[in-house]
């Protein structure tokens, strides 16, 4: 699991931004299935002194623990509890 955990991070590091959190990591039939959570745009929303958006990734692996697809399924606020479907 760590090696799972460890490659979501460094491809969000390097793609997108470090995740908050990555609340749920499940096997699937291909690898695995993740949900990462992403604080967007925090510059823009401490400029304008808002509460900070967080996005809700929906993220495939493969058996090498390589990510082969994510996309956003929805913004929350931050510390507002979501539903993932």
């Amino acid at each position: 699991m760590k090696n799972t955990l460890d490659a979501i991070e460094q491809f969000f590091s390097e793609h997108l931004t470090s995740p908050h959190k990555i609340p749920s990591v499940e096997p699937d039939d291909e690898g695995f299935r993740a949900l990462v959570e992403i604080i967007e745009e925090k510059e823009y929303m401490r400029k304008y002194a808002r509460d900070e958006m967080v996005g809700v990734y929906d993220v495939k692996l493969n058996s090498q623990n390589e990510v082969i697809s994510y996309s956003r399924k929805y913004l929350k606020h931050r510390g507002e509890t979501g539903q993932w479907d």
